[in-house]
């Protein structure tokens, strides 16, 4: 990723640069800048956003821009405007377009027809704005990066699980991906463990997420039954590394995917993670527009 371009996948992002971010990203905790004055923004949201919308929102204008929040049914798509027509104009008002989409594609379309940088806010395919956020937590946690090892349980395809794992790889990182065989992460190399205590054991993260993604919900049951053994539990967190930090990107639904033990224990680091999307979001727009 280089100055003026577009963020739609973790690998847009070198190790360098990850590292930028983290030290951009505690310069400015807490403070506001002029970094983004006269600049607009637009966020569009084709799925629900609470996190996302609020920190990128918060962001913004901690950064001294201007916000303008489109849902998805508000642009002129439904009658027949194609995705690159409309990134075309919006680049004509907005300096950046965040965009939250069901699929990975129009993200693309928009990247390559706008001159403007286009930011993923989640796809189908990837969440990046979520893994710096999470490695941030975890450099705020650990210390380090090189060597550590994570685990994630549950539905492996998961955006969220690829953008994370392909970012935290950069980092000399490993990954463990624990989930029934219908549910492993389509990515060359994966190392898979279907015994979620055998998984953890070595790991000094202990990652989930929800068990029904948004655009999955014909599926709920059949996901809840198949991935009701790989619940992040607190004896699966007794089964870890002594110190093993748990974490999800919320929201969470407490008794499916993660039990309020382990969401709230002495290891939780889940709400930290909520917060430093907004230090890290903050970074990721003072690096492309500031």
């Amino acid at each position: 990723m280089r100055a003026g371009r577009d963020l739609l996948s973790a690998e847009d992002l070198s190790a360098q640069e990850l590292m930028k971010l983290f030290s951009l990203a505690d310069r400015l905790k807490g403070k506001r800048t002029d970094a983004l004055k006269s600049k607009n923004i637009v966020m569009i949201f084709q799925k629900p956003s609470t996190r996302t919308k609020v920190s990128f929102e918060v962001a913004i204008s901690h950064l001294g821009g201007n916000a303008i929040s489109l849902n998805w049914n508000e642009l002129q798509l439904g009658r027949g405007e194609t995705v690159e027509d409309t990134a075309k104009v919006l680049e004509r008002y907005a300096d950046a377009i965040i965009a939250r989409v069901f699929s990975h594609g129009d993200l693309e379309k928009m990247a390559a027809a706008a001159s403007i940088p286009v930011i993923n806010a989640l796809s189908d395919m990837e969440h990046p704005c979520q893994a710096v956020a999470d490695l941030y937590t975890i450099r705020q946690r650990k210390k380090k990066f090189s060597g550590l090892r994570i685990a994630f349980l549950g539905d492996c395809k998961n955006n969220t699980f690829r953008s994370l794992a392909l970012a935290a790889g950069k980092l000399s990182m490993n990954a463990v991906f624990s989930c029934p065989a219908d549910y492993r992460p389509d990515m060359a190399g994966a190392e898979i463990e279907e015994n979620p205590m055998n998984a953890v054991k070595d790991a000094d993260v202990i990652y989930t997420d929800t068990f029904v993604s948004m655009g999955d919900e014909a599926e709920k049951d059949r996901h809840l039954a198949d991935l009701a053994p790989y619940r992040l539990t607190s004896a699966i967190v007794r089964s870890a590394k002594k110190g093993a930090i748990v974490m999800h990107p919320l929201p969470a639904h407490r008794g499916v995917e993660i039990d309020s033990e382990a969401m709230d224990g002495k290891n939780s680091a889940v709400f930290d993670q909520a917060e430093n999307r907004l230090h890290t979001e903050k970074a990721i727009l003072k690096f492309l527009l500031g």
